[in-house]
């Protein structure tokens, strides 16, 4: 007798997210994959996002202060061989997680990367799906998002330390034990975007660039690495990008801004890294 299809937790962490909510959670509902367990981690959300959630999730929990906490809760409840990590604006076509599974059992792999597509209304939402796209071609760039479970229990989940590059520190740790990092090419992630703003992407990168020096501390080099990788992806593609000259114009204009938010909140990072170690 052959064994059984392998359970897979999909688990989303959430806080105020009522206006994507639904339609994520009945993409994970929907897929063609049965042995399936959705799993809702909310912090402490006071929107319409808690009776969203307990309509669709097998289970529902609340935890914070991070997201990275939330996953890990998330994880350590899970009951899945494999566990799918996915963000509350995110839509997941019927295939998504049959067709990673099928990629993680044909090759073996501890993890498999699934890409993104960027949607959403307005000029600076247009300028992220372009850039996104100059993204999926490069290995370096891949991300964990499909994970054996008790590997990831193992390497000790996501950081909690971080809040924004603990992804990217999950796969340099990966890197680090050797494991096996697979691609599932034939589906897309759809991610909603929502009409971005200036104001709401360089606060967001504010925001996490305050993770950026537990995340150097951990990765001597890393920033470098990564920043020498999103080079080499806009260099690759420089003729989609030569066509979109409107959009590569805001891509250029974005990206820097991005990299003074980035150095503002590493800045802030490091204030509070020195008051915590006085107190």
């Amino acid at each position: 007798m052959s064994d059984p299809a392998p359970l897979v937790t999909v688990v989303v962490p959430t806080r105020n997210v009522a206006r994507t909510l639904e339609a994520c959670l009945k993409s994970i509902r929907a897929q063609d994959w049965s042995r399936l367990e959705l799993v809702v981690v909310d912090n402490y959300s006071d929107d319409a996002t808690p009776l969203i959630a307990e309509r669709y999730a097998h289970q529902f929990l609340v935890a914070g202060p991070e997201r990275s906490t939330q996953r890990n809760l998330g994880v350590e409840v899970a009951k899945g061989d494999y566990v799918l990590w996915v963000d509350s604006d995110m839509v997941l076509p019927p295939r998504t997680v049959s067709a990673a599974v099928k990629v993680a059992l044909e090759t073996g792999a501890d993890a498999v990367s699934i890409p993104e597509v960027s949607v959403g209304p307005g000029y600076w939402t247009a300028c992220r799906a372009l850039e996104r796209s100059c993204y999926r071609d490069d290995p370096a760039l891949y991300y964990p998002r499909l994970i054996q479970r008790d590997f990831l229990r193992r390497l000790g989940g996501f950081s909690e330390t971080m809040a924004g590059p603990e992804d990217v520190d999950l796969r340099l740790r990966m890197n680090d034990e050797e494991a096996v990092l697979a691609h599932s090419p034939d589906v897309y992630i759809l991610h909603d975007e929502g009409r971005l703003t200036f104001s709401s992407i360089l606060s967001k990168r504010v925001y996490y660039g305050r993770s950026l020096p537990a995340f150097a501390a951990a990765h001597p080099g890393a920033l470098g690495d990564q920043g020498k990788g999103t080079l080499a992806s806009f260099a690759r593609h420089r003729r989609r990008l030569a066509h979109h000259p409107f959009l590569t114009t805001g891509i250029v204009v974005m990206r820097s801004c991005e990299a003074a938010a980035y150095g503002v909140g590493y800045w802030k990072g490091r204030q509070s890294l020195r008051s915590k170690q006085r107190a």
